[in-house]
């Protein structure tokens, strides 16, 4: 019985053996290449950025210079993040990373750029999953619809034509598309109103990560 008892144990052994290996390896992959994923990743933010913001406006770092708010805050389906963009340590703009769940197939990720005279330095779609040929004109290699945000505040256009020109505003919406431009439009309208109401939130001094409530203090 006992001869048995080890011949069964043996490849059982071997087995254990080999997932022990390869959790061993699968660890050491993960160490060697988490950095690079990242560096990779915080590039590419950055590029975002600069889309939006031109480098030469500001000298922090704003990969490292950020709140935090609720998803409450602005109607987001997510926690919005906030980079925060000065130049001798004078506010230059804010970039939100705010996401609306009212998109015609679900939620619309957006990179919404304030300026700090509180008019938009541009908005870009971050992810979303439209419909090709129609709410999909959102992206920039699609259309230019999005670069027709930048400059504009809540002075110009009027708070009150912040809406697709179906709902009675001044922004287009797409041939046989309006839910995709009327979330997009609602959410960075929200971005400017609650940049507008809490200035000096967005670009309090400088500390690791903050997480805000609408009073602009920390929990």
């Amino acid at each position: 019985m006992n001869h048995l008892a080890r011949e069964i144990s043996k490849p059982m052994l071997l087995l254990a053996g080999f997932a022990l290996a390869g959790t061993l390896l699968l660890a050491g992959v993960h160490r060697l290449t988490a950095q690079p994923i990242a560096d990779s990743e915080a590039q590419a933010l950055l590029t975002r950025i600069n889309t939006l913001v031109a480098a030469n406006r500001y000298d922090n770092n704003p990969l490292t210079d950020t709140i935090r708010l609720p998803p409450a805050e602005l109607q987001s389906a997510e926690p919005v993040l906030v980079y925060r963009l000065r130049k001798q340590q004078q506010p230059v703009a804010a970039i939100f990373t705010v996401t609306t769940p009212e998109g015609y197939s679900g939620n619309i990720r957006l990179a919404v750029g304030v300026n700090v005279d509180q008019t938009l330095a541009g908005v870009r779609v971050l992810a979303h999953k439209e419909t090709p040929g129609l709410g999909d004109w959102i992206e920039l290699e699609k259309s230019d619809w999005m670069l027709g945000f930048s400059g504009k505040s809540l002075q110009t256009p009027p708070e009150t034509a912040w809406a697709v020109k179906k709902d009675g505003g001044e922004f287009d919406q797409f041939t046989g598309a309006t839910i995709t431009p009327r979330a997009v439009v609602a959410a960075v309208k929200q971005v400017l109103i609650w940049s507008k109401q809490h200035p000096t939130s967005v670009y309090a001094p400088s500390t690791p990560t903050e997480v805000l409530t609408g009073e602009g203090k920390q929990p």
